[in-house]
């Protein structure tokens, strides 16, 4: 990467400043190393898009890496959904990689540190191993267990190898340092016993290894150049550095873990054990609900992988915490479906609209363009008729000054139609409108070239032919949090600050050209917003889900 082309960030000078010691460019190895007990959110995003985006930039192998260490918790289908998104997302892994593939080798170390003195299994409880731990103004003290023979170390540790032990009976912990001012020294656990299925190995392993102890070296057997990690994991990397330590060959390329803040959303939660709790409780609809910040959630909402990207380059990488607006993302969304979504036209809160003077029984097909954005324009053709719906808040009975839209003795241009001038209304017994009867100009088509097609008006609204509309089930959301910062106050229960109206269903009309949209598609109901075909619509039954408005006109709602 060439400094001059762009000012670097911290994490880039990292690599910059080892490329100028020494190491050598091929040697660069990055990695996502996602734990498959959920699916991905929009912080992984970030996430991913900072590790591929650097093997872009220097041409370096970029492994996937699933830290499947706690099969309890871990399931085939979270690896499938995890690969299923960083691919969506436009990125392309070297090696597809499991720290199950390294359980006898990190097996075969521990042993190795048992036999120089280096580990121990203890046999306390977890709540013995927590009082002796002391706090991080007091030293802890020595576990009872510290100073067992190697010899009966190294037997223990094979019969919890072989099951012959319950869960919490024994664990081997590294021998450390009881007094360590970083309380993740104080003699950290390595192996635990778990009789647990695993997605991968099934039932060879009764014990599995700590994070701690499988993520770095898992690096170092990927020969992963540089590891980044979110700031909660800077205190372990003295731990990280403490385990590659003992097994390090100096032939080889040494990790090097370093560590960036994470970009929290606001308006949401980003902890996966939230967002369990979200989709388990029936909050949501599951991990792809268009309302989680999964990034499943984002895609079936209509989100667009590009928009996700030019998010997380918007925002960067940072050595604070920030909580950064929805609003940002929801920009970045506009910004990307503004070039490539078509321009169709729907009606969500329909009136009936009667253009009087217009042959009864007569239908025309008029030309209308897909989006304006286009390098090459390509149209579309949709049906006009005698009958329409229009939305009701285009038209007012009396309206104020500054109000453009349909009115009484007031003239606007029906999109890519006439122009009509409103005449009178219907009611019903409590008052409301019904009908809206209006007269149009025969000469005023829109492109015909007529001196009534070029007379100017002071509106433009959309409209869609009743005899030819398509109905449709809508879906309207809305944050699915009232507070900014839902998870910010520990004292009080996350869930408190969900939205109870974060989704909306009506009943929309469609122009026919949307009935084969399939699941997806993108399009800007104009005037309205942006919104996506959903997986569960039918050719028989269309579902759309709104995706983002045209402008961001959400009002926050004030919390107690």
């Amino acid at each position: 990467m060439s400094t001059e082309e762009k000012s670097l960030n911290f994490i880039e000078q990292i690599i910059e400043e080892d490329l100028k010691k020494g190491l050598p460019q091929d040697k660069l190895r990055f990695r996502f190393p996602p734990e498959p007990n959920g699916y991905l959110h929009v912080g992984h995003a970030s996430a991913i898009c900072l590790n591929f985006g650097l093997g872009i930039d220097y041409n370096a192998p970029v492994n996937l890496r699933f830290d499947d260490t706690n099969p309890s918790k871990e399931e085939q289908e979270f690896v499938d959904a995890i690969k299923r998104d960083v691919e969506w997302l436009g990125y392309q892994w070297d090696k597809e990689c499991y720290a199950s593939d390294y359980f006898q080798q990190l097996y075969d170390w521990a042993v190795e540190l048992i036999k120089k003195d280096k580990a121990y299994v203890d046999s306390q409880t977890s709540e013995e191993m927590a009082i002796q731990k002391g706090t991080p103004t007091t030293p802890g003290t020595d576990s009872p267990y510290r100073n067992r023979s190697i010899e009966e170390n190294l037997d223990l540790f094979e019969r919890m190898k072989q099951g012959e032990f319950e869960k919490g009976t024994h664990v081997l912990r590294a021998k450390i340092s009881m007094n360590a001012n970083n309380m993740l020294m104080r003699d950290p656990i390595i192996y635990r016993i778990m009789h647990a299925h695993h997605h991968r190995t099934g039932n060879d392993w009764c014990i599995y290894p700590m994070y701690d102890w499988a993520h770095g070296e898992s690096d170092y057997l990927e020969q992963v150049s540089h590891s980044f990690c979110t700031l909660e994991f800077l205190p372990h990397r003295e731990l990280y550095d403490w385990f590659l330590n003992q097994i390090y060959d100096e032939s080889k390329v040494r990790p090097k873990q370093r560590e960036f803040a994470r970009r929290n959303l606001s308006h949401t939660v980003v902890s996966k054990r939230k967002l369990l709790q979200l989709v388990t409780e029936g909050h949501v609809t599951g991990w792809d609900d268009p309302r989680m910040s999964t990034i499943s959630g984002m895609r079936r909402r209509g989100i667009t992988a590009t928009a996700i990207r030019n998010f997380a380059k918007t925002i960067g990488i940072a050595k604070r915490e920030n909580l950064i607006d929805v609003s940002l993302l929801d920009f970045c969304v506009r910004e990307d479906l503004n070039k490539v979504a078509p321009r169709v036209m729907a009606v969500l809160d329909p009136v009936k609209l009667v253009i009087t003077n217009y042959p009864e029984g007569q239908e025309e097909w008029l030309e209308a363009e897909n989006n304006p954005e286009e390098e090459v324009m390509t149209y579309r053709k949709v049906p006009f008729s005698k009958e329409l719906y229009i939305e009701r808040e285009d038209f007012q009975e009396e309206a104020h000054k500054k109000f453009f839209r349909l009115s009484l003795g007031t003239e606007v241009r029906l999109k890519n139609a006439f122009i009509i001038k409103g005449e009178s209304v219907v009611k019903d017994a409590d008052g409301n409108i019904t009908e809206i009867h209006c007269t149009y100009d025969v000469d005023s088509k829109s492109g015909s070239g007529s001196e009534a097609s070029k007379r100017k008006v002071k509106g433009t609204i959309h409209w869609v032919s009743i005899p030819h509309a398509i109905e449709a089930e809508i879906r309207v959301f809305d944050r699915l949090f009232t507070h900014e910062n839902p998870d910010g106050n520990k004292e009080v229960d996350f869930k408190e600050y969900i939205n109870p109206n974060s989704l909306e269903v009506i009943t929309g009309y469609l122009e026919p050209s949307l009935q084969s949209a399939k699941e997806l598609e993108h399009f800007q109901f104009q005037r309205l917003g942006y919104f996506c075909v959903d997986k569960e619509s039918t050719p028989e039954k269309l579902v759309f889900n709104k995706t983002v408005g045209l402008r961001d006109t959400w009002a926050k709602v004030s919390v107690q």
